[in-house]
């Protein structure tokens, strides 16, 4: 992963289509009708912290985890106003390391998507699993080589809002049968004398069929109870965009 200086900075204005509340009212209740336990949450790959503090206030301990200082920054400074007691390290995901296990974890907003490889996302998983309470669940979202071919795929988005103006170009890449999206981010930033400087960056999304991920869980110690269409309690289908993973702990 790389960087994403420049893109925690206007993360929260390019991403406002997100009601983080409506995100965490189901996460709150998947884990509740999946016999979860409402104590410590580690929001893995917290990001700018959004969605930490909307667990916090449905009564979770939380934990956030990033490896972005820049995004990090932004969920103090939220967590400065709200004051709610959220623990936020600096944590690549692969090397995920607590000072003890958590009854749930959390991976949101394709976060996986966005390891380089399979192996980092196996690293990850195990790391999870190590830090996981026996019965504990892991819940993430992914999304789907589908989306990746036919939705991302070589296509081109532009944002415009009073402070920045960005160009998204996405440039689709099978390599390795890992549905590799590579990712441009240009940047426009307004300055004070009317004029704009430019900013650049690059990351890949890759994305896997749901059974490879549920291999992957199995090996780590995890049994998989569900797949979700996302945000849906519903199966998935053949042209899912997105799928929720809902997997406990069992060994």
């Amino acid at each position: 992963m790389n960087g994403y200086g420049i893109f925690s900075k206007y993360y929260d204005i390019l991403t406002q289509n997100i009601s983080y509340k409506e995100r965490a009212d189901y996460f709150d209740h998947l884990i509740g009708i999946h016999g979860g336990v409402k104590n410590i949450l580690l929001d893995l790959a917290c990001g700018t912290g959004s969605l930490s503090e909307e667990m916090s206030r449905r009564g979770y301990d939380v934990i956030g985890v990033d490896g972005s200082v820049e995004m990090l920054n932004a969920a103090m400074d939220k967590k400065l106003e709200s004051g709610l007691d959220i623990q936020y390290i600096c944590q690549d995901m692969t090397e995920l390391d607590l000072f003890g296990t958590v009854d749930v974890i959390i991976c949101a907003l394709d976060s996986l998507n966005h390891l380089p490889d399979v192996n980092s996302v196996k690293k990850t998983i195990q790391r999870a699993a190590l830090f996981c309470e026996q019965d504990g669940l892991f819940i993430f979202d992914v999304n789907t080589p589908y989306k990746h071919k036919n939705i991302l795929g070589n296509n081109t988005y532009i944002y415009e809002t009073d402070l920045v103006y960005c160009i998204w170009q996405n440039t689709y890449n099978n390599v390795g049968n890992d549905n590799r999206v590579d990712i441009t981010l240009d940047f426009f930033e307004k300055q004070g004398n009317g004029l704009y400087k430019r900013y650049e960056e690059e990351f890949s999304e890759i994305a896997f069929e749901a059974c490879a991920l549920d291999n992957i869980l199995y090996e780590a110690g995890f049994n998989v109870l569900a797949h979700y269409n996302y945000d849906t309690f519903e199966e998935c289908k053949s042209d899912s965009e997105k799928i929720v993973f809902v997997a406990r702990k069992v060994r």
